[in-house]
């Protein structure tokens, strides 16, 4: 069976998987019998930790087709309660089984005292809460022994603490955690529109080659502002801002997130293809059809 092409730059280990989709109940079955159309999938851990039946069977079925990689939302990596050793140990388990490619989760918090929330709060910039995170990130390294990946958030206000604007912050975790970037393009147009400041001046000072993963979605727009839905179609800004970052680096996968006001699959397979031709456009190298469950992804620290 063939393996993926390592990426050429940044993190060692990292396969380069080519074009993915998050995976998705209601769209399950189009989804599995998409393997021309889709090279891997993206799967959240939350709904299927600790849980068998359906929901393992589930993820059985697509781990038979697809190379899988983990994206959570309840890691609350910048919180100052503890890691949640429970969670972890689920998440150990889960990844045992899976052996995603690599995890993801925001740079944000979401807990407080043991209190989870339904939302991703942003933290605020400052060099102690650089260094907070960086040390819990090197954490999860050490325990995991595969690539950790943060993502950019979309954030809808600013702490009266910070010290210094997004890219610096971004930019400071990554390189002292030595860690990886789930690049969210939507959200870079998101904030860039809310807070008035340019994407391409923000992804020309974070470190690109840090990038490992892409995230592109829609948005609602409102009088208030822009909200980050992941429940409408992407609009060309934001293939604009995708475009660019696959002219200036070589990440290992690019993938549609659709997560509110599914469509019938078929309206997603437009913006599919739009990621693959951008995806060659650019020289990004085609890959090989996906590993299954039976394949290794191995993780060299860097």
């Amino acid at each position: 069976m063939s393996r993926h092409q390592s990426q050429a730059t940044g993190f060692q280990g990292c396969p380069v998987l080519g074009v993915g989709l998050g995976l998705r109940r209601p769209l399950l079955e189009e989804t599995l019998a998409a393997t021309d159309l889709i090279d891997w999938l993206e799967f959240t851990p939350e709904n299927f930790m600790g849980r068998g039946g359906q929901s393992r069977q589930m993820l059985a079925r697509a781990k038979a087709e697809f190379q899988l990689v983990s994206h959570g939302v309840s890691l609350s990596i910048g919180s100052l309660d503890p890691f949640n050793q429970e969670y972890l140990q689920e998440l150990d388990d889960l990844f045992t089984w899976t052996q995603p490619a690599w995890f993801s989760d925001h740079l944000c918090f979401s807990s407080i005292g043991g209190d989870y929330f339904n939302d991703l709060l942003p933290l605020p910039r400052t060099r102690e809460t650089v260094s907070h995170v960086s040390r819990r990130i090197k954490t999860l390294q050490d325990r995991f022994q595969r690539p950790v990946l943060i993502e950019n958030i979309s954030q809808y206000l600013n702490s009266p603490d910070d010290e210094m604007d997004d890219a610096v912050f971004i930019s400071s975790i990554l390189e002292d955690a030595d860690a990886a970037l789930l690049l969210d393009v939507n959200n870079i147009y998101v904030n860039s529109v809310n807070h008035g400041f340019d994407p391409i001046r923000f992804l020309s000072e974070i470190p690109l080659r840090r990038v490992v993963q892409i995230h592109i979605a829609g948005h609602h727009e409102f009088p208030e502002g822009l909200v980050d839905t992941h429940g409408a179609p992407v609009i060309d800004p934001v293939w604009d801002l995708l475009r660019w970052v696959l002219q200036r680096c070589n990440p290992c996968g690019v993938m549609l997130e659709r997560d509110t006001y599914l469509p019938e699959f078929e309206e997603l397979i437009p913006e599919i293809q739009q990621i693959r031709q951008i995806w060659r456009a650019t020289g990004q190298p085609d890959v090989a059809k996906t590993m299954t469950a039976q394949s290794e992804v191995g993780y060299v620290a860097s």
